[in-house]
């Protein structure tokens, strides 16, 4: 799949895919064409699906029939759903990687679904501190992705992203298509499972490119979340900032005990 618009993907269901079956009920024939849209590559690992009430407007079924076939694809470990964050196309070794207790949330902390885009990708130099964070000389390649989250059509928030190449080669590639949740494609092509990651929750003013971005003026107050992420072997594998409008943007840790 390369399109990154989110109504791109709404169009993949059609009604004419709910033309009724003898014997065949309307969630099964739901499900069938979402499995069909994956093993084709339509919808590839990682892909945020449409919202179930979307769907069934779309398709002029009941949001109970959308909701029982997503469950069910659900639980075959073909989708996966994100608290907060929506359904996504999955893989059976996806949850190893899934941020299980964080969502994001408008400026009142509701969560909402963010769709995101690849506004920039590039091999390039890099700050001084991703280099120190990352463990790797100055003379080191390190690809560069830089995504824009919107909510309703409405600019969110804003990812700057640096990876080692050297685990990533490609990912520079314009054609290489990246979906919603990105780590979805980092495990998918790359092999490199996301364990965990420490983050540091702070803000500043804008800065002329992210206020751009953002469509806010320079020096207007945005939430930064800074995050360092890790895989197997405690390796540090990005280093991201990511800055939304306060606004419209809210961060949200589950904490757990395992007592």
């Amino acid at each position: 799949m390369t399109s990154e618009n989110e109504s791109d993907r709404l169009g993949l269901f059609s009604p004419e895919v709910m033309v009724a079956q003898p014997g065949k009920p309307l969630y099964r024939l739901l499900q069938d064409h979402i499995r069909s849209l994956i093993e084709r590559g339509d919808l590839a690992p990682g892909d945020l699906i449409p919202p179930e009430w979307q769907l069934a407007d779309r398709l002029q079924i009941s949001q109970g029939t959308v909701k029982k076939a997503i469950s069910n694809l659900v639980w075959e470990k073909l989708l996966f759903r994100h608290q907060g964050k929506g359904t996504y196309v999955s893989r059976t070794d996806f949850e190893e990687t899934l941020f299980r207790f964080v969502s994001y949330g408008d400026a009142d902390g509701k969560d909402v679904r963010i769709h995101k885009t690849t506004t920039d990708r590039a091999i390039r130099q890099a700050p001084d501190d991703v280099y120190t964070r990352l463990g790797l000389s100055q003379t080191s390649p390190v690809t560069y992705i830089e995504r824009l989250g919107v909510v309703d059509d409405a600019p969110t928030l804003v990812e700057y992203s640096w990876w080692p190449s050297v685990l990533v080669p490609g990912l520079e590639d314009p054609e290489l298509y990246i979906p919603d949740y990105f780590y979805a494609l980092i495990l998918d092509r790359f092999g490199i499972p996301v364990i965990r990651a420490d983050e540091t929750l702070t803000a500043e003013a804008a800065d002329t490119h992210t206020a751009a971005l953002l469509d806010i003026a320079p020096g207007t107050p945005v939430v930064v979340l800074k995050r360092m992420t890790y895989t197997s072997h405690d390796r540090i594998v990005e280093v991201r900032t990511t800055k939304g409008r306060a606004d419209r943007f809210s961060y949200r840790a589950e904490i757990r005990s395992d007592f």
